[in-house]
């Protein structure tokens, strides 16, 4: 089983995209090379393919990333299942999991982050924690998500090591994460990983 994100960006024309862009290919880059792994198109909307285990890190990096700039957000779907039809440029590619993630991106309309698996159980318990842990990653300001996109890409680090990495003192960072959900969104993410393995 794979996971397909597809992704756009909330209010792309607000921001310039000479600045988005190169942290948006940063975060897809994260996960392998473009155009196998991840491509850009339509010049604000993503694909990107990933583990099933690593989709949700993957959705809040984005997140997090994308946050950094005050003006921005981002629209995500996953949709978990299968490849069926390899191909040079993802966007080419098919399979159960492509269609999970384009029908549930097409379902997308309040909400930010939403699954589409071939269970139904798992997609409504998981669609419903995301909305709850949307209610406080939507309001991130552009200082806490670069807090915690620091340390969703260095997760060895301790609270000391990320303020030494951000040049902040660590209850700064402690205060930041706490008011972010960050321990939260960690067990959220353990949660599915579990919940996944029994799929």
């Amino acid at each position: 089983m794979i996971a397909i994100l597809t992704g756009d960006l909330i209010k792309s024309q607000k921001e310039d995209a000479k600045l988005w862009l190169p942290t948006l290919k940063e975060a897809l880059n994260h996960f392998g090379p473009t155009p196998k792994q991840w491509e850009i198109y339509r010049g604000d909307s993503f694909q990107l393919e990933t583990s099933a285990t690593e989709a949700l890190t993957a959705a809040l990096l984005l997140k997090a990333s994308l946050k950094t700039y005050k003006k921005l957000d981002v629209r995500l779907a996953i949709g978990l299942g299968e490849k069926s039809h390899n191909a040079a440029n993802i966007t080419e590619a098919n399979g159960t999991a492509f269609v999970h993630s384009g029908q549930c991106f097409d379902q997308l309309k309040k909400h930010t982050l939403a699954i589409q698996s071939a269970q139904t159980d798992f997609d409504t318990e998981f669609n419903l924690l995301f909305r709850l842990a949307a209610l406080t990653m939507n309001s991130w300001p552009p200082v806490t998500a670069r807090i915690v996109k620091t340390a969703i890409l260095n997760p060895e680090m301790d609270q000391s090591e990320l303020a030494a990495l951000l040049d902040k003192d660590q209850p700064y960072i402690s205060r930041a994460l706490k008011r972010a959900g960050y321990e939260e969104l960690l067990q959220l993410n353990q949660h599915y990983k579990h919940k996944l393995s029994n799929l």
